[in-house]
Parts: structure tokens; C-alpha cells; sequence
């Protein structure tokens, strides 16, 4: 992940630009100024997209608009994780899989392949990313509800993400980035991973870590910010009035027992002295005292 770069400047294709998904939210990117190049569908190539010329292969599209830094993918379920290993192979290091209903042991094989070349996986079953400094959408985040801020916004779900960002913005509350890594229970980045890459953001002031029912992943993320994150963190827990055992929305959103419940990840939060909100409007009043708090730090 050394080489993680979202910004203005980035290069983005789109893996499955012609099919309907892909075709809608091109547009919807292009339209927030994400700088489009190219795109992908096999059998397709000589087409274009409002401009966006369309190719078979990631390789065609590389030889013929050079450099490409991020690729977001919108391929049914059974043909994404070769998608996306098109693209590492390539050696594109950012990967967006928007897809939904990925086999688990397909996406085993691509967080193994990720590890080893050093590539971002943002996904699968998430939004995306979107970053409104930079005008860069890559994904399908409503652009409408994100203004450009202080605040980075790191989430396990998905609409929730865009009900807190709009929270956050009717405060005066603007993002740094907004990112969804994704609701199935085998995911390519972890909170963990996010977390360190926006305390090292200069954009960023403050983090507001968004989780749910399910797996274990909010209990490690409060264990690393406690160890290992200088900034202010914020968090927010979905699924409280969760029944033990059923599926909530998302493939990773399951308890079973005490295992995963959003009373053991709000326990584990708080342990750990992190400000947890009860309800998405409580979130902006808790980001304006921590920002509070480190400007008085600073100062004295």
C-alpha cells in the first residue's frame, strides 16, 4: 500500500463500463470530475462512453492511453475477482470491486494475490471511495451529500456511510474522504489499514470509524487506535437491536451469540476511552469536541 494514491490526478479505469451499473455510475463520476480514461468489457473494445473509449483487455487499455492508477469494477459476481487480477496483474495497485455476491474462496485467492504485489482492495459489496478535495468519485457514493472537510469517514456499510456524511455536512462538517470497505465478511482492506492511512493524511483532523454487527473487525480497530493512532477517532456501531443468528443486509453482518454484537464492539470502543455515538446525529457534536480538544492541545 505504499504507493496508495487518490487524488486529483489519478488515472481511473472502469472494469465493466458498458454493462448498466457501469454505464450509470460513469457518468455519475465523470460528472463529479473524476478523471475517467478508460474502460473495459470484453467483446466491446472500439466503443467508446460519453468520450470514455472502451477496450477488451486491461493490457489494450494501458498501451493506448498510458498510465492507469486506480480501477473500479462493476463485473457480475463470478467474473470480478478475475477482473480485479487483470488489474494487479497489469499493475494497476488500487482496486475498487463495487460488486456484490463474490465466492468467498474467490476472494480468498485475491486478498492473497493483493498481499503479494502490495495492491489496496477496496470491497467487494461496498460503495467505494469518494474524496471531495480532490473532485475524485470512484465508486457510486451520492457526491451530493460530501463536502470537502477535515473528516475522514471510514465505514463497513454502505448507505449508512452517505446518511452520516450528510450529518456531518449540514454541521459545517465537511470530509477529507469517504470510504465503504465493503459489508461481506471476506473484504480486500481492513479498518485497521484505513485507519493508518488517515492518520498519516494531512487532509485529515479527525476519523469517524463507522461499524456494524459482525466478525471482529471493530474490536481490532479499537486495539490498534488505542496502540497505535495519534488522531481524534470517533465511532458509531449499526445493528444494536440485531437478532442473534440473522443475516442483516449484509453477507458480514451476522451474530452469533455474544460473538459480534454491537454491544461487545461498543464495549471494546469505549475500553479504550472512544468517544461511541448512539444514533448518526449524535456524530457531528462529538467530531466538533474532538476538534475542539486537539485545537486546545495545540495551542497550550
Amino acid at each position: 500500500m505504499k504507493d496508495t494514491n487518490f487524488s486529483a490526478e489519478s488515472r481511473v479505469l472502469v472494469q465493466g463500463i458498458t454493462g448498466r451499473m457501469g454505464s450509470t455510475h460513469t457518468r455519475l463520476m465523470l460528472a463529479y470530475g473524476t478523471p475517467i480514461v478508460a474502460g473495459v468489457t470484453p467483446g466491446r473494445g472500439g466503443q467508446d462512453l460519453d468520450g470514455v473509449p472502451v477496450f477488451d483487455l486491461v493490457e489494450q487499455a494501458q498501451a493506448a492511453v498510458g498510465r492507469i492508477d486506480i480501477s473500479v469494477i462493476f463485473v457480475p459476481a463470478y467474473y470480478a475477482v478475475d477482473a480485479a487480477l487483470e488489474a494487479i496483474e497489469a499493475g494497476i495497485r488500487q482496486v475498487v470491486i463495487i460488486t456484490e455476491g463474490i465466492p468467498p474462496l474467490d476472494m480468498v485467492h485475491l486478498v492473497r494475490r493483493a498481499e503479494t504485489t502490495e495492491t489496496l482492495v477496496i470491497g467487494p459489496n461496498c460503495p467505494g471511495l469518494i474524496a471531495p478535495h480532490q473532485k475524485l468519485l470512484v465508486g457510486i457514493h451520492p457526491s451530493a451529500v460530501y463536502t470537502p472537510g477535515s473528516v475522514g469517514l471510514i465505514s463497513r456499510s454502505g448507505t449508512l456511510t452517505y446518511e452520516i456524511a450528510l450529518e456531518l455536512s449540514r454541521a459545517g462538517l465537511g470530509q477529507s474522504i469517504g470510504v465503504g470497505i465493503g459489508g461481506d465478511a471476506i473484504i480486500g482492506s481492513s479498518l485497521p489499514q484505513w485507519l493508518q492511512l488517515l492518520d498519516e493524511d494531512e487532509q485529515t483532523e479527525v476519523i469517524v470509524l463507522v461499524g456494524e454487527i459482525g466478525g471482529s473487525s471493530e474490536e481490532e480497530a479499537a486495539q490498534y487506535i488505542s496502540e497505535t493512532i495519534d488522531k481524534p477517532v470517533i465511532a458509531y456501531v449499526a445493528g444494536r437491536t440485531a437478532p442473534s443468528g440473522r443475516r442483516m443486509g449484509h453477507a458480514g453482518a451476522i451474530t452469533a451469540g455474544e460473538t459480534g454484537t454491537a454491544a461487545a464492539k461498543i464495549t471494546a470502543f469505549k475500553a479504550v476511552g472512544i468517544p461511541v455515538a448512539e444514533r448518526p446525529s449524535q456524530i457531528p457534536s462529538l467530531v466538533q469536541k474532538a476538534l475542539k480538544s486537539t485545537a486546545q492541545k495545540v495551542s497550550s
